[in-house]
C-alpha cells in the first residue's frame, strides 16, 4: 500500500498533473492512487521527487498521534 492518494490530496496536486510529469498514461497513475497497483521502485522515486516528498512518507502511514 501507499500514500501517493494523501499526499496529492495534501499538496492540492491532480492525478492528471502527476501523469504528465512522469510521462504515464492517467489511467496507470490512478492505479497507483487507488492501490490498484504499486509503481516500480524506480517509478516511486521518481513520484517523491516530483512531489518533494521522501519516499519513506509515500509508504508509511502518518502517525495520527504525533504532534
Amino acid at each position: 500500500m501507499n500514500r501517493i492518494k494523501e499526499v496529492l490530496e495534501e499538496k492540492g496536486i491532480k492525478q492528471i498533473w502527476l501523469a504528465e510529469k512522469l510521462g504515464k498514461s492517467y489511467n496507470m497513475v490512478n492505479g497507483y492512487v487507488q492501490n490498484r497497483q504499486q509503481p516500480r521502485l524506480e517509478i516511486l522515486f521518481e513520484i517523491a521527487e516530483i512531489l518533494e516528498v521522501s519516499v519513506k512518507e509515500l509508504l508509511l502511514e502518518k502517525n495520527k498521534d504525533a504532534e
